[in-house]
């Protein structure tokens, strides 16, 4: 099913392998959304708002560009509801009031990103200069990654001492999403953009990939600015209680 525009709303161990996950487009229409705003095609800055379905079922999100948001939503949030909370796209669509209606009392809502897109950098016969690290799998970054995305391979240097990773997974809308952590120790030095150049040299060179960064984390927003990724629009995810039983109703 294609986009729904709506104008109600008024406006360890040494690897060679490179990986692959979401190495073709996904079929999902935010892709190529996001496919075509990283090319430089944004949705026309008309103030109205689009609605999509989820790409998992136990995740949805709203996603803004410039002049124009998207609702990544199942068909019980009703485009007569999103009109009348405010959504539009100039900002309404990311009113707090609006996705914690959506959320509900209970729910769960991911903090307010950036979302960014880049090319990975791996080649054929190149080993990718990280490798695979099961051991940083418990890492909190890792955890977390696994409980939103899909297909989470984590990878780290091929230094046992080191403990930085990078998650490469298959993320929102079913594209490669990339996401890191550098140790504290090393933060301030440009370690965060090398790490983040690193982990797209795994990323089969001209594939997309995206990451989803809090505008108050300034010290990866400069890193991921820095290892190419531009800036595409705001993104904030959102899980209703009655879709994750861990969620106390």
């Amino acid at each position: 099913m294609g986009p729904q525009v709506d104008g109600r709303a008024g406006g360890g161990g040494r690897s060679t392998g490179i990986c692959t996950v979401g190495s073709v487009l996904p079929d999902h229409p935010l892709a190529g959304l996001i496919a075509a705003a990283a090319a430089g095609r944004f949705p026309v800055a008309d103030g109205r708002w689009t609605r999509v379905p989820p790409w998992r079922p136990d995740l949805e999100a709203v996603i803004a560009f410039t002049g124009h948001a998207v609702f990544a939503v199942e068909p019980d949030i009703s485009s007569d509801l999103l009109a009348s909370l405010g959504a539009d796209g100039f900002g309404g669509a990311h009113d707090p009031r609006l996705n914690t209606a959506l959320a509900g009392t209970h729910g769960w809502i991911d903090s307010l990103d950036i979302l960014m897109a880049a090319r990975g950098a791996g080649r054929p016969g190149v080993p990718p200069v990280l490798v695979s690290r099961p051991d940083l799998a418990s890492h909190p970054r890792a955890v977390f990654a696994a409980s939103i995305r899909a297909h989470p391979r984590t990878v780290g240097y091929s230094d046992p001492r080191r403990s930085a990773l990078a998650i490469i997974s298959e993320g929102i809308a079913g594209l490669t999403e990339l996401s890191f952590e550098l140790e504290p120790a090393r933060r301030g030095r440009g370690g965060g953009a090398r790490l983040v150049r690193d982990a797209l040299s795994a990323i089969p060179a001209g594939q997309l990939a995206v990451a989803a960064v809090a505008p108050g984390n300034a010290a990866s927003l400069r890193a991921l600015l820095a290892a190419t990724f531009t800036p595409l629009g705001s993104l904030q995810l959102f899980r209703r209680a009655s879709r994750n039983p861990s969620i106390p109703h």
